[in-house]
């Protein structure tokens, strides 16, 4: 187990958590064998309460620790994160990932293409001025694209059988730890105070909560959600990255899958939400290559993560448009979620992975203009409200 969170940077707290626990253990002892002392047989004589006063302040004193290293024992297990699974490789950046395959050729221009906040309908001076940074609007024809997409990303996955949700995108501290996000990721959330809820980051928080405390049936299984949901980042320690555009945002919409499913399926249940990821890319006609995550750069509840990154022509590289994790059963543990087996109970596995977010709009503005700004919008889209064309924005001022 240490050798496989050091893969991960969580080596330091799984020791500390070790060291923490038994020092719990000795103390606990220690109580056990202090309460025994101050519950005499018989009655005590008066030098006997002498000695029994004693043994009561140091049961006091020896109770208080051991509620302080508890305590400590605990915060310390709340940030271990779920070990990598083998494959993940080694590293801990996006240099590390190791590169599965690619799909599509990346588009080439006989002109400069243009960045996509000069193609579509985005104001961000104004959110700017109403929001603050990282924030934007998407006006006219744009806005019906990216309305389009999320349409087009449900429709593929209710056709598959997923069950869609409109969950609540603020939640209680309980689902955020349950989930992984806290005690560790704290600076990239909102908090609603006076209430003490927090803005959801990802409708994963409130598909993960939605059978939190739950015995699921047997037959139930595997649970497969498609969750779409406006969703809320703090996008901490981003200062100075994609300062100028739409791909790292406060604000964003997303479509999520969500998945509940027997621990021996995961590892299969991973792939098909890889490739229902790669259904939804191929339909749009871009080019992308898949990655798998480096066990270093990891979220908490992970256990391995693929990647699909689009590629973007004004950049002339490929960036992250989807991810899918599984994060086996240590999720479910957190917020007590089991299956009925026979007379036993067990832990399931849960799967997240994205089906669409405002990322593939940056992806088809730049892949599909031509050399006067216009974008031709891929007919797979139309059915869902997407115009046919979005106009230079020259000829829309």
């Amino acid at each position: 187990m240490r050798a496989a969170l050091a893969r991960k940077g969580g080596a330091a707290n799984f020791d500390a958590f070790l060291a923490a626990d038994e020092q719990w253990r000795r103390i606990s002892s220690a109580v056990d064998a202090l309460r025994a002392r101050s519950r005499p047989k018989g009655k005590p004589s008066a030098d006997e309460l002498v000695v029994l006063a004693g043994v009561k302040d140091e049961l006091r004193t020896a109770e208080r620790e051991l509620d302080e290293i508890a305590a400590e024992r605990d915060r310390l297990l709340a940030t271990i994160p779920n070990p990598p699974d083998d494959s993940a490789p080694d590293g801990d950046s996006d240099e590390d990932a190791e590169e599965v395959s690619r799909h599509g050729e990346p588009p080439r221009f006989a002109f400069a293409p243009r960045n996509h906040m000069d193609l579509g309908g985005f104001d961000t001076e104004r959110a700017t001025r109403l929001s603050g940074t990282r924030f934007a609007y998407r006006m006219g024809a744009t806005a019906l694209l990216e309305l389009s997409l999320y349409r087009y990303a449900l429709d593929h996955l209710v056709r598959l059988g997923f069950i869609p949700v409109l969950p609540p995108v603020i939640v209680r501290q309980e689902a955020l730890y349950g989930t992984g996000f806290l005690p560790t990721d704290e600076t990239n959330l909102y908090h609603v105070e006076p209430d003490g809820l927090y803005l959801s980051g990802t409708s994963e928080v409130a598909l993960a909560g939605l059978h939190q405390g739950e015995i699921l049936e047997i037959d139930e299984l595997p649970l497969r959600y498609a969750g779409y949901s406006t969703n809320f980042r703090r996008e901490a320690g981003a200062a100075g990255r994609d300062t100028r555009g739409i791909m790292r945002l406060h604000q964003f919409d997303k479509v999520e899958m969500f998945f509940y499913t027997f621990p021996e399926q995961s590892a299969r249940n991973h792939e098909e939400i890889l490739a229902i990821e790669e259904a939804i890319v191929q339909g749009l006609g871009l080019a992308y290559r898949v990655i798998n995550t480096a066990a270093g750069d990891l979220g908490p509840s992970a256990a391995k993560k693929y990647d699909i990154e689009a590629w973007i022509p004004f950049e002339e590289r490929y960036r992250e448009i989807t991810s899918c994790s599984n994060t086996t059963d240590y999720q479910a543990r957190r917020l007590n979620i089991r299956f009925r087996d026979g007379k036993d109970t067990r832990t399931p596995h849960t799967l997240n992975g994205t089906a669409m977010t405002a990322r593939f709009l940056i992806a088809l503005l730049e892949t599909f203009q031509d050399e006067g700004g216009a974008v031709a919008v891929p007919e797979v889209l139309h059915a869902f409200g997407a115009p046919a064309r979005i106009e230079p924005v020259a000829s829309r001022r």
